[in-house]
């Protein structure tokens, strides 16, 4: 019973694969990478395919005038014109975007994120700050060093004028 579901899979994914991807709402169309494509760039003035590429009747007729003299056109047919071959102008291409915002509101809430987290742990996963920190510990602790000459030569001892009882200037 295994083995028949698994070759009805793979026969099913067979059919399937050399039509089109199969997907939950039925065939989809793969897209060939392969061929050149449209891209709206300022870097690239003129891409290697029309915008448009099944003219409607309308479009038909008007690429068919195209052919006669410019001056005859009026604006809109020549803005029509404009629009089979390009998506958007060049003052639209650089016009400006809202994604800045979505940006700056993104970073802003990782910010927060990180803000909470590092409240969270000050509270209720590190300790309080240990005796060794305090003031008066690290005075006892530097005393100490000192009666013990700890690193005379180069080091903390080398520092401190056991006559003056000060550090060296």
């Amino acid at each position: 019973m295994l083995a028949s579901r698994a070759f009805s899979l793979i026969g099913k994914r067979a059919i399937s694969t050399s039509v089109g991807l199969r997907g939950h709402a039925g065939v989809a169309k793969v897209e060939d990478f392969s061929l050149p494509g449209y891209i709206d760039r300022r870097d690239i003035p003129l891409p290697p395919l029309e915008y448009v590429r099944n003219l409607s009747a309308e479009q038909k007729a008007l690429k068919e005038k195209e052919k006669a003299s410019w001056s005859a056109l009026s604006i809109d047919e020549k803005v029509g014109l404009y629009r089979i071959k390009f998506c958007e102008t060049f003052a639209e291409m650089n016009r400006g975007s809202n994604e800045w915002k979505t940006v700056f509101g993104g970073v802003l809430f990782f910010l927060g994120l990180t803000a909470f987290v590092i409240i969270w742990q000050r509270l209720y996963v590190y300790g309080p700050v240990p005796h060794t920190f305090s003031d008066e510990w690290v005075a006892m602790q530097t005393k100490r060093m000192l009666d013990m000459r700890v690193n005379p030569i180069e080091g903390f001892s080398a520092k401190w004028d056991y006559d003056k009882n000060e550090w060296k200037k």
